[in-house]
């Protein structure tokens, strides 16, 4: 950290490389443009909604993306200074330094609908049940095993519920525990 002649601490190129847990840093638009080791581009992010769920990517045309801590993703309709040392900024919205990257529950409830792939359409009970958090055998899936978006339709329209993630023939309920509802 450097002083700016005002007081305030300004991070150096050496700060700029490194990822510092309490920062906001933007992603990088490209792979070969990326300085923290691990870290996604934005064009990485993009594609794996598009592939994963079939997102467009021109939906994300007006937003930045962030990365706060180690594999925590924001998204941000619009821009902010970068970096930025603030509590918050946007939704959460990715988790990527794991084997798989998994969507939030934020991030599928505001993206979801726009989904075209690996969205599970769960029947009333079902629903209800992984609302509540259970996990529920489901064998008429026949997509990508993995993370999925669950739905579930209300009133003639498609309401997306959260994340799942589904394996062997179960699925099972992402909704954090101070989400989940007794339906």
């Amino acid at each position: 950290m450097s002083d700016d002649g005002a007081g305030a601490d300004v991070p150096d190129d050496r700060d700029l490389a490194e990822n510092v847990s309490h920062r906001f840093d933007r992603l990088a638009p490209t792979d070969a443009e990326r300085t923290v080791e691990g870290r996604p581009s934005r064009e990485a992010v993009l594609e794996w909604w598009a592939e994963r769920f079939g997102i467009p990517t021109d939906t994300f045309d007006d937003h930045s993306f962030w990365e706060k801590g180690n594999g925590k993703l924001w998204v941000l309709a619009g821009d902010a200074p970068d970096p930025c040392d603030v509590e918050a900024l946007g939704l959460t919205f990715l988790r990527t330094r794991q084997e798989h990257w998994k969507p939030t529950t934020d991030a599928v409830q505001r993206f979801g609908p726009l989904a075209t792939r690996n969205v599970i359409d769960l029947e009333r009970e079902e629903a209800r049940r992984f609302a509540a958090g259970d996990d529920q055998e489901i064998d008429r899936w026949d997509g990508d095993w993995g993370y999925l978006i669950a739905a579930h339709e209300i009133a003639g329209e498609r309401a997306i519920l959260g994340v799942g993630l589904y394996v062997h023939g179960e699925l099972r309920s992402m909704v954090p525990k101070g989400r989940r509802r007794d339906l």
